[in-house]
């Protein structure tokens, strides 16, 4: 996070920049943090049993299910930054019986040095995938640097690991601490049977674990997010929690914001917000439960992905084009590879006066939405986090968006408490 001296003035006249500001100081006391931090751990919260989140998609959900049972309050940090995570473990309180706290990782050698600092009795890790193409270049990079926060578990530690992913699974031969393993695989200890969507009010599955079976009712949509739920039973299960009470408490879970989240709009559509990311993974189970949703036409607004690969994007696009094209009634494309997405959409049968290249700006975008929606109508709203697409939800809710950049990297907050949303930029301009 470097700026030019040029830059300053700009930072520090408006909130956006300021919060900026406070990352980068954040990102500068790291070395300082981090020694702080781990000499807390091992002193003041060494007796707090502290679950680490890790895995490339799924953390928030996870790291909030997980918290929900414990019952005790998540780290809802940014979660990637250096700094985020001391950060999390000084806010460990004495006495605090749990800590559940979500890591990320931007590149390789961050998670090992996290690992020292959290120090956990407990690691979850949700998935691996594409999100770190870029950094961590291939998926055996990825899996080994998040396994880093596995190694790091005693052997009285516990590693909580989604059967389902062979990746994760190998994480396994890497710790010599309890596996338990969560997912919709028969192997799997902690396994949900026969889910299904009950729009709108999220799914129905039940749960198989420990010899026990038991009916399970969601309110997170899609069978993606009963991953967290396993993974959040899993844990209450290992530290003895009644498999009823933590039930009650997963079944209480509101979606996170921008994470398959539903917005119901006095018109009667309703918006599905999954704008959060958009790696090819998470587009993917987004489509798949839109394709199961009832609705009068599904809309489908995309922006572009997160991370394709470099030698594959052309096909990856046409790929989540033709997908849309099966389950959509409508596209909206918003994004800059719209050619692969339309012949993609094309090629599954949607017709070319379904398909719209709208404009980038969230307001020229709600404005197109606006003229088409009825009553019955379901919208996806999916894109890279950059572009903020949440702005496109809150508008058609009625906030005043005079905010209309086309890139966003402010990763401090999201667009629906940004200082930023109603003022605009204005003549300001635009740090980032």
């Amino acid at each position: 996070m470097r700026y030019r001296w040029r830059d300053l003035p700009h930072l520090f006249v408006t909130p956006a920049g300021r919060a900026q500001l406070r990352e980068g100081v954040h990102f500068r006391l790291w070395p300082v943090t981090s020694r702080a931090a781990e000499l807390y751990r091992r002193t003041v919260a060494r007796r707090t049993r502290v679950v680490a989140v890790v895995g490339s998609f799924g953390k928030s959900t996870t790291m909030r299910a997980v918290a929900m049972v414990l019952g005790t309050a998540p780290a809802s940090l940014l979660n990637n930054a250096w700094g985020a995570v001391s950060r999390a473990v000084l806010r460990i309180r004495r006495g605090q019986r749990h800590a559940v706290i979500e890591v990320g990782i931007a590149d390789v050698g961050q998670m090992r040095r996290y690992a020292r600092v959290v120090r956990p009795d407990i690691t979850v890790v949700t998935s691996i995938g594409s999100e770190h193409h870029r950094s961590l270049r291939t998926l055996d990079v990825t899996r080994d640097e998040k396994a880093w926060m596995v190694r790091a578990l005693g052997p009285g530690g516990i590693a909580v690991l989604n059967g389902d992913d062979a990746n994760v699974m190998w994480m396994a031969s890497q710790t010599r601490a309890r596996i338990v393993t969560y997912g919709f695989g028969e192997a799997c200890e902690v396994r949900a049977v026969d889910a299904q969507l009950d729009w709108p009010r999220g799914m129905r599955f039940r749960l198989v674990a420990f010899g026990t079976e038991r009916a399970v009712a969601l309110r997170l949509v899609g069978r993606h997010m009963v991953y967290p739920a396993l993974a959040a039973l899993a844990v209450a299960q290992v530290e003895g929690m009644p498999v009823d009470d933590a039930i009650a408490r997963v079944s209480a879970l509101e979606p996170t914001l921008g994470r398959m989240q539903l917005v119901a709009l006095p018109n009667g559509v309703t918006v599905i917000r999954d704008e959060f990311k958009s790696a090819i993974e998470t587009i993917e189970a987004a489509l798949e439960v839109f394709g199961e949703v009832p609705a009068r036409r599904r809309i489908a607004v995309l922006g572009d992905i997160s991370e394709p690969p470099d030698r594959q994007q052309h096909a990856a696009y046409r790929r989540i084009g033709t997908m849309v094209g099966r389950v959509a009634d409508r596209m909206l494309i918003t994004g800059r590879m719209h050619d692969d997405y339309v012949s993609g959409a094309r090629r599954a049968g949607l017709p070319d006066r379904s398909i719209s290249v709208t404009g980038r700006t969230p307001q020229a975008i709600a404005a197109e939405l606006s003229a088409l929606l009825e009553p019955g109508d379901v919208v996806l709203l999916k894109g890279r986090d950059t572009e903020r697409l949440a702005r496109v939800a809150l508008i058609l809710q009625g906030r005043t968006v005079r905010c209309d950049i086309r890139e966003c990297t402010l990763r401090t907050v999201g667009c629906d408490s940004c200082a930023m949303l109603e003022r605009g930029w204005g003549n300001h301009r635009v740090v980032m």
